[in-house]
């Protein structure tokens, strides 16, 4: 990063720069600039406040390719060759690179919120920014690179639904998109343990470990927002998965790490029967 972009950064809101930072669709750039946005945010006192409002983003910056299909149309992911799995991999690297973007957006979007709560989210930006670096270069080892497979646009279409109400943003990408890794991550290091692959099996956990705090974000500032408009958690949770979700999140669940993650009881019952409808 030049010494040019550094003063740029110092000197406009964080709206802006985490702006600069979710429209590169150079991987290596974004992956550079969140974690340099990151870093000079958490040590100095950056430019909150901006004047200008938020613009609706259908296409974050991201390369050209892969090229975006339907989920049924991506490539089948067997784990009995080696291009099935990197397949895998590169589908887990595909996440990971749009929750770059998910988690930069929210800093952009979502204005006159806590110092605390852009920390939060640079913090998950840039751990998911070293996410996609390790998967990355497990898929180079695998002889293939980010790209080579086909991926699907799912988790930024639900970044546009809910990019009207940081309320409504907290409660369904932390706390059902992204948990939804808390709940398949151990199947898929099974799979990898079987394969003896010990390195994705590391890369996974480290995934797993940190996912965990990055939904525990989610809902604690899905709680803060809440509490402020003196809404039910629970009730406005239920309202939302039925208004996007078409009623159900699939399960199984991962009691322990979505727990973890400040799910209360109540409301894992209430996923268990929405997804048993």
């Amino acid at each position: 990063m030049s010494a040019e972009q550094i003063t740029t950064f110092r000197t406009q809101s964080i709206h802006d720069s985490a702006c600069i930072c979710l429209m590169s669709a150079d991987v290596e750039e974004k992956i550079f600039l969140t974690r340099t946005l990151n870093e000079l945010f958490q040590k100095s006192n950056l430019i909150i406040e901006s004047d200008q409002p938020a613009h609706i983003i259908p296409v974050p910056g991201r390369p050209e390719h892969p090229r975006l299909v339907s989920p049924r149309d991506l490539s089948k992911r067997s784990m009995r060759d080696e291009k099935g799995r990197a397949a895998l991999v590169h589908s887990i690297a595909h996440i990971e690179f749009n929750a770059i973007n998910l988690a930069l957006d929210v800093v952009y979007r979502f204005r006159g919120q806590p110092r605390t709560f852009y920390a939060d989210w640079l913090q998950v930006a840039q751990e998911e920014a070293y996410h996609f670096g390790l998967l990355e270069n497990h898929l180079n080892k695998l002889g293939y690179a980010y790209g080579d497979f086909n991926g699907h646009n799912g988790l930024w279409e639900m970044a546009v639904e809910t990019d009207y109400d940081v309320l409504v943003r907290m409660a369904l990408v932390p706390r059902v998109m992204e948990a939804r890794g808390l709940d398949v991550t151990p199947g898929i290091i099974a799979k990898f343990k079987q394969v003896g692959d010990q390195d994705m099996m590391e890369i996974l956990s480290i995934i797993q470990q940190d996912e965990v705090g990055h939904v525990e974000t989610g809902t604690r500032w899905y709680r803060y927002f809440c509490e402020q408009r003196a809404w039910p958690p629970l009730e406005t949770f239920k309202k939302l998965i039925e208004k996007h979700m078409s009623g159900g999140v699939r399960g199984p669940y991962d009691y322990l790490r979505r727990k973890q993650a400040g799910f209360t009881d109540d409301e894992l019952e209430y996923l268990e029967q929405a997804g048993a409808r």
